[in-house]
């Protein structure tokens, strides 16, 4: 059994503000469910407008002072923080799959390690924050770049991974000199608050790091339209990327969007098929599909495909779905009964046009249970093809050229992850050149890593995450000239007044 109490955690409330919990003002409650049992296991106040003014206020209040720190005060900082994280490794941990579902073993294995990792690797970059050496370009000029913090960050995170998502917004941002005011989704604000916390534990000044925890459409658009909020960060579907793009674009604000994916997994006829098929169903399933890098489109070429079908569905089958506290489980429940409904209603509706070959129902249990699902024969242009589900389903077409492959795996509006299986050095390359998405993997599908960076093409939005890259999100660029000559009249003043 999980051993985290939420409703003795947060007792203040669910807002973090100037380094203390405090309760929102909204005037609504919002219950915290576990979708693992249908149990309510935190009620709190919603955040409203004026939490959102005061978290950005006390941003604002930090900001100079963080900003003015040197690269080596803040990493210090930082590396402090990595350490509180790690000694703290097992409360994350249950406080994760308590509100996400997720498999104790992935919460453990991944989301919390990748968490400290990452916390690790933007200690030591803060370090590194520089702009381009000084040259003199002119002959009479010496010019160099400074990169500054923007200011106050206003950040949006998804449900799906709660603590990494709001990981991969705070850090680049604060080690940067930025501060922040991070809402997570109202559904798991367990460990976007526990990370704050952890921050405040390591000596982050009260202010840096801020939680409002409230509905997109109250707190979340009220943060994205601050005039005192300078730069917005997304990550969420494509659809609400657009309405944040909007309010942001009317305050001119800098845009970071992480949207939406339906990564092709390409496997050609040279490929391990063994390894694909364990690829595919690992890839499929990580956090029972609610991962926007989640394998969702396999095309195989045709000698392999026949073979490809069978092993996966014969791999699926043995996936052991239950209790996210019990080690052994593989598989936690879908985030929440509606989200699970409109996941089976895909493929309900797929069964009409195409073949259903293991899973499409859901279990006969209180929590919000998925069974993994393979579906074959779907046209290309097909909704369950198309469109994001987010849950335990994979699709497989075949293909017959590498063109055709290839051409297939770009056919849709998103560009954010894709793989390509081959033993082929050629073959592989051509289709990490030509395949449109912001991370190729070649014979695997899903590993992330803190050097570098993560984020899309096309409909998956811009920017980046991670890696020394993401400071291209949360940094001005200014670049600063100085003249070396000391001459009053110089010779370019004569296109604008006198004679030579």
């Amino acid at each position: 059994m999980h051993n985290f109490q939420a409703q003795d955690h947060f007792a203040d409330g669910a807002q973090y503000i100037a380094g203390r919990l405090t309760k929102g003002t909204s005037g609504r409650t919002h219950a915290v469910v576990d979708p693992a049992t249908a149990d309510e296991v935190y009620t709190y106040e919603l955040a409203g407008s004026d939490d959102v003014d005061a978290a950005v206020t006390a941003a604002a209040e930090a900001f100079p002072g963080w900003a003015g720190a040197t690269p080596g005060e803040r990493s210090d900082t930082m590396h402090r923080f990595a350490g509180v994280l790690a000694d703290r490794a097992e409360e994350f941990a249950h406080a994760e799959s308590l509100q996400c579902g997720k498999p104790i073993k992935l919460s453990r294995e991944f989301d919390v390690p990748g968490t400290v990792d990452n916390t690790s690797f933007f200690a030591g970059a803060a370090r590194h924050l520089q702009g381009q050496s000084a040259g003199e370009y002119t002959g009479d000029h010496t010019s160099y770049v400074r990169r500054e913090p923007i200011g106050v960050v206003g950040s949006i995170a998804p449900w799906n991974y709660p603590l990494q998502m709001a990981a991969w917004k705070v850090l680049p941002a604060i080690a940067a000199g930025n501060t922040i005011v991070l809402k997570p989704a109202e559904l798991t604000p367990f460990t976007s608050l526990l990370f704050a916390q952890a921050a405040t534990e390591a000596g982050i000044p009260d202010g840096v790091v801020n939680i409002v925890t409230g509905a997109g459409k109250d707190a979340g658009e009220h943060l994205v339209g601050h005039p005192d909020v300078a730069m917005t960060s997304f990550t969420g579907s494509t659809g609400v990327g657009k309405r944040v793009a909007e309010i942001a674009t009317a305050t001119v604000k800098r845009l970071h969007l992480e949207l939406g994916g339906k990564a092709p997994f390409v496997v050609f006829d040279d490929a391990d098929l063994d390894a694909a098929v364990h690829g595919a169903v690992a890839g499929a399933l990580i956090n029972s599909g609610q991962d926007c890098t989640a394998a969702t489109r396999a095309y195989v070429q045709r000698p392999l495909y026949e073979a490809f079908v069978q092993g996966v569905a014969d791999l699926m089958e043995s996936v052991r779905l239950g209790d996210p506290f019990d080690p052994s489980t593989d598989m936690g429940p879908l985030i929440s009964h509606v989200h699970r409904d409109r996941v089976a209603g895909f493929v309900d509706r797929a069964r009409s046009y195409a073949r259903v070959v293991t899973g499409g129902e859901a279990l006969q249990h209180p929590g919000a249970f998925y069974k993994p699902t393979l579906i074959a024969d779907a046209a290309q242009d097909s909704e369950i093809v198309q469109s994001e589900i987010f849950g335990p389903v994979l699709v497989v077409l075949p293909f017959d050229s590498d063109d055709e492959g290839i051409r297939l795996a770009n056919d849709t509006p998103y560009g954010l992850a894709a793989s390509a299986w081959s033993r082929d050095v050629y073959r592989a390359g051509r289709a990490t050149r030509e395949i449109k998405a912001g991370c190729v993997w070649v014979n695997d599908h899903i590993p992330i890593l803190s050097e570098m960076p993560h984020g899309g093409y096309k409909a998956s939005g811009y920017g980046k995450d991670m890696s020394a890259y993401s400071f291209e999100e949360y940094t001005q660029i200014k670049h600063v000239m100085f003249d070396n000559t000391a001459v009053v009249r110089k010779d370019w003043h004569r296109t604008i007044f006198g004679d030579r």
